[in-house]
């Protein structure tokens, strides 16, 4: 069985890599937003990015707990994330089919979000840090909202795309 010093590294570093993700997107959403044709879409992103910037300030309580400094770490798997939703944004085309990928870049920044919160609580139940699991929860509840509402959103658009196929 690992120790706890291992475990509280690993933690650390998954803190340090989603502290790192979250100020990234804090960046990001509003490209997202800007580009999006869709008003619903516009909408979630923009609401999405009010809770990025308490998740920053959550992982920045959750540090405070486990006394390590959050920042320190880059998070190269979102920046590349964030690469591919420019590369969404880039295109020209069709309005609904651009927001399609839109989506499709937005819906991989919460799959890649939720893993490393998913793989953070893991860590800290292992750990019996309550606290830092309830604040972990929240965010990662917060993603799956964010991604559930991107999957309403293309099914609408979805929905759209067909009627106009059809006539």
């Amino acid at each position: 069985m690992a120790d706890k010093e291992v475990l509280k590294d690993l933690l650390e570093e998954e803190i340090k890599d989603l502290y790192s993700a979250e100020k990234q997107l804090t960046k990001a959403i509003p490209k997202m937003a800007k580009g999006s044709n869709n008003p619903a879409l516009q909408d979630a992103f923009n609401g999405h990015l009010k809770e990025t910037e308490e998740q920053v300030q959550r992982l920045e309580q959750i540090a405070g707990i486990l006394e390590i400094r959050p920042s320190g770490k880059k998070c190269v798997g979102m920046e590349g994330c964030i690469k591919e939703g420019a590369e969404a944004l880039s295109e020209d085309g069709d309005e609904t089919v651009l927001d399609l990928g839109i989506i499709g870049a937005g819906s991989r920044v919460e799959h890649y979000e939720m893993a490393g919160y998913l793989t953070a609580i893991s860590l800290a139940e292992r750990m019996g840090e309550k606290e830092v699991v309830s604040l972990l929860k929240k965010s990662l509840a917060e993603e799956q909202g964010a991604e559930d509402k991107l999957r309403k959103i293309a099914a609408s658009l979805l929905i759209g795309a067909a009627k106009k196929v059809a006539a």
